[in-house]
């Protein structure tokens, strides 16, 4: 199935997952909410093997915790723990996938920004984390080292598939912001929409990172 088809069907589908969310009725959130997923998932998967890289694979691998997360969060109970070390994984996950090709780095200047924003987010949440207080930090630590590596995977390549990855990244963060500050912070009317619009862009940036990485490397 073509990008153009998939990206229409998951608009569609994060469309109705929204609009449930706001106006009901509740079971189209179960519907949806997955869906939406599991239609970036196939954007994923349905891009052609760039190179003997682990990419591909690593990538999906943090689409599927991601899915797992989402269903942990929307049932009707409270999993926020076991939906908060899903997303972990996947971050931990995206941190490989960023790395592949090359190493681990670990330059100061890059680190900075990311650093300055887990704080401010952190420092604006601390008063009302209570017990979440490790779990919130260790996330914050996580995710932010995901957006570092992103930025480094682009500035390594610099090319058009990094970027996408790193939009993505950052995207990511953002969704996350906005869901912690509804939830720890001062909740306000529309986080929901903010969250999943930011999150649903930043996976499907992510997994479309796959194609334009395939892209660029049957034109070297």
């Amino acid at each position: 199935m073509s990008t153009i088809i998939l990206t229409t069907l998951i608009i569609l589908s994060a469309g109705l997952h929204l609009k449930a969310q706001y106006l009901g009725p509740e079971f189209q959130v179960y519907i949806f909410n997955p869906l939406t997923m599991i239609l970036i998932i196939g954007l994923a998967a349905s891009a052609p093997k760039d190179d003997i890289s682990k990419f591909k694979p690593t990538i999906l691998a943090g689409l599927v915790f991601s899915l797992g997360g989402d269903v942990l969060l929307m049932l009707p109970m409270d999993l926020f723990i076991p939906g908060l070390v899903s997303f972990l994984i996947a971050q931990v996950i995206y941190i490989f996938a960023f790395c592949q090709g090359r190493k681990l780095q670990f330059r100061i200047l890059p680190l900075i920004p990311f650093v300055v924003y887990g704080l401010v987010v952190f420092f604006y949440l601390a008063p009302g984390l209570g017990a979440m207080m490790i779990p919130v930090i260790a996330y914050i630590i996580v995710i932010m080292v995901m957006a570092w590596q992103a930025w480094e995977q682009w500035d390594t390549y610099r090319e058009r598939w990094a970027l996408l990855a790193f939009i993505g990244a950052v995207f990511f963060v953002l969704s996350d912001t906005f869901l912690a500050i509804n939830k720890f912070g001062q909740s306000f009317e529309a986080a929901t929409a903010l969250t999943l619009s930011t999150y649903t862009v930043a996976q499907w940036l992510i997994a479309l990172s796959i194609r334009r990485r395939a892209v660029s490397v049957r034109e070297q």
